[in-house]
């Protein structure tokens, strides 16, 4: 049996040293912004607070670009060369072109050889999948029945995000001028939700940002009895104002704390949801909701 690799791209949010700890190649995205010609790259040339300084000082939106087949190609060949099977997976396909360009790429290359999961999801929501990926290739299963066990996982990710505001979601015309400026004198925070492979607006919160946190939290508590417990998230997008460690002290309450990880979110979340956007996410245990 080949040796499996894991790759994802730069929007599923683990940590360096999580990437390290369990051997994942990641492959980054694309950041623009208008006026400015050099295309940067998720990561490697470009971080969140980067991004935001430099959204704020040219008082533009970054816009964020998939992998492309060719890209793909060339990050496959190597491990193919060495005689590696490939196991990738990235952004869901509802909200980037990378899973399709994935499967593209794919058809370059011997037959059963790379599988690409769709995770329908992002950030986290793809790294929770990423590291049970991870745990199945350490069990020594074959490529195709990691992937097969991974798409099963899928439905049972929740992934959510509070927003602080909406600047970002108006400027990259992912809301209305009136629904921005209401939101912002209203003091209305938005959850966001990853649901049939879209993100879309599940709520809104209408005070202090921490009573969108704490709302977070609340479904949490809920879900508590059917969360698989290998692990949980808590990403925020920068200048948290001690409403990550709100966030990380409270799960810990409840979770096994070596179990709880709080990680950056990268340049992609971060061009869309814009600063101060913070999420609980984890995988629902299909047997335990079966109980």
């Amino acid at each position: 049996m080949n040796k499996v690799v894991l790759l994802s791209d730069s929007t599923c949010d683990l940590s360096p040293e999580l990437v390290q700890r369990h051997r994942v190649e990641i492959l980054p995205l694309h950041v623009s912004f208008p006026g400015d010609p050099k295309d940067y790259l998720d990561g490697v040339s470009l971080t969140s607070d980067e991004l935001y300084q430099k959204a704020e000082l040219l008082n533009t939106t970054p816009k964020t670009g998939a992998l492309n087949v060719f890209e793909l190609v060339e990050a496959f060949r190597p491990h193919i060369e060495r005689g590696e099977d490939i196991l990738f997976t990235g952004i869901g396909s509802g909200l980037s072109s990378t899973c399709q360009n994935a499967l593209l790429a794919k058809k370059e290359f011997p037959e059963g050889r790379i599988e690409v999961v769709d995770s329908q999801n992002l950030s986290t929501g793809t790294g929770l999948l990423v590291l049970k990926m991870a745990q199945f290739r350490d069990e020594g299963l074959p490529v195709g029945e990691i992937a097969q066990k991974a798409r099963t996982l899928v439905p049972y990710v929740s992934a959510k995000f509070c927003i602080d505001r909406l600047d970002y979601l108006y400027r990259g015309g992912r809301c209305s001028g009136l629904s921005m400026n209401l939101a912002h004198f209203l003091h209305i925070h938005p959850i966001a939700k990853v649901k049939d492979n879209k993100l879309m607006v599940a709520s809104k919160v209408r005070g202090k940002y921490r009573k969108a946190v704490d709302a977070q939290l609340e479904e949490f508590l809920k879900d508590l009895p059917m969360i698989d417990d290998f692990a949980l998230f808590v990403t925020d997008s920068g200048r948290m104002d001690g409403e990550d460690q709100y966030m990380l002290s409270k799960a810990k309450e409840h979770f096994d704390p070596s179990r709880v990880y709080h990680t950056r979110a990268g340049c992609v979340v971060s061009a869309h949801c814009g600063p101060k956007t913070i999420g609980i996410l984890y995988l629902l245990d299909p047997e335990k909701i079966k109980r």
